[in-house]
């Protein structure tokens, strides 16, 4: 049991080495190159690529054994680690047959970078953090697309089906009119030759999504990074107060210590 103990720690002690860390990066940065180059290698060059791919899954099935040995309970417990588990163990199913669509799937490796590279990770915490926000201004940017559409629908779609033929339709290209794509010359100005009041339906749609809605989600993706990135300062801090207190501890533990060895000396030179 004792060995085991001084195995797993040894083993922690090496999967958190920041050299450990650097060479997973460094990995994962390289698989996707090579993967990049398989799309256009032929040949003798495929076959090398194939191979160099399988020996780094084979490295990342092994590192995340080592993980998964040296903190058992972490890793079940760590969303990040189930991440990666999933991604690698996507490469690992046969890509023969019906599964053959998977291939194309292996670049998700890549993504492992995001679980890897701290600052990533931040930027994705955040945006976790951010869904529950989002959702009453999707409601409202909903109710606005149903509107806008509905209008759309029964005043253009007569004159104009392909665009506004159907709910759908209409919903299709409001969107496009949102996102500003050709918005002006390729949607409105055609409608306007044949519905010159139409400018009056369009510009508040623009303001009301292109320029206000969207600008909402920027905001409460940008406050839930703020929140994200105040709570972790907080625990970095709060970790430093605990090593502090901790090491006081230990100082007024040493010079209970040296007052109890010197009493001691003093009362035996005294007996002497």
């Amino acid at each position: 049991m004792q060995r085991e103990v001084m195995m797993r720690a040894r083993v922690r002690g090496l999967v958190n080495h920041p050299m450990f860390e650097r060479g997973v990066i460094a990995l994962i940065v390289f698989n996707a190159i090579v993967l990049g180059f398989e799309t256009a290698a032929r040949g003798s060059a495929l076959a090398l690529l194939q191979t160099l791919d399988r020996v780094i899954v084979a490295v990342f099935v092994v590192e995340l054994a080592l993980r998964l040995y040296a903190d058992p309970r972490g890793f079940v417990r760590d969303p990040w680690r189930w991440f990666d588990t999933v991604i690698v163990a996507v490469a690992l199913i046969p890509a023969t047959g019906a599964l053959s669509a998977l291939r194309a799937f292996r670049i998700l490796r890549a993504l492992r970078l995001v679980s890897t590279v701290p600052a990533m990770r931040r930027v994705v915490q955040g945006l976790i953090e951010a869904l529950p926000g989002m959702g009453s201004i999707v409601l409202l940017l909903g109710l606005i697309f149903y509107v806008f559409a509905v209008i759309c629908t029964q005043a253009f779609g007569e004159t104009f089906p392909e665009w506004f033929g159907t709910l759908a339709a209409s919903g299709y290209t409001l969107f496009q009119v949102m996102t500003l794509e050709s918005w002006s010359m390729g949607i409105v100005r055609p409608v306007m030759e044949v519905h010159p009041w139409a400018w009056a339906l369009f510009l508040p749609f623009i303001l009301a999504t292109a320029f206000t809605v969207l600008n909402l989600f920027i905001g409460v993706i940008v406050d839930a990074m703020q929140s994200e990135h105040a709570a972790e300062a907080a625990a970095e801090r709060e970790s430093l107060t605990s090593d502090n207190e901790r090491i006081l501890a230990e100082l007024a533990a040493i010079r209970a210590e040296l007052r109890g060895a010197r009493g001691a000396g003093l009362a035996a030179s005294s007996r002497e």
